[in-house]
């Protein structure tokens, strides 16, 4: 593998073991490669982590500026809620 790094790394008695199990029954040739494909999911995860706060960023001003809420507080909010919920609890 050319342009490899070489770290060195600490892990607790149970992540070293599932790492030298995982390469005993064979799921990975070596402790490199589990944490190559661990480090890929970490890398993964924060894209996605990113791209749904991104999301939730754009929604937010997208409800900003769609004007005022038909609402006047937060306890209007949740009394709107409980007596939907209990319109649904009737209907079934």
């Amino acid at each position: 593998m050319p342009n490899v790094e070489k770290l060195s790394i600490a892990l607790t008695p149970e992540m070293a073991g599932a790492v030298r199990e995982a390469v005993e029954t064979g799921e990975y040739a070596s402790s490199s490669e589990v944490v190559r494909e661990a480090l890929r999911d970490w890398k993964r995860k924060r894209l996605l982590q990113h791209q749904e706060m991104e999301e939730i960023r754009r929604l937010w001003q997208e409800g900003l500026s769609s004007g005022p809420g038909r609402f006047e507080s937060i306890e209007a909010i949740k009394a709107e809620g409980r007596c939907r919920y209990e319109k649904d609890q009737e209907a079934q």
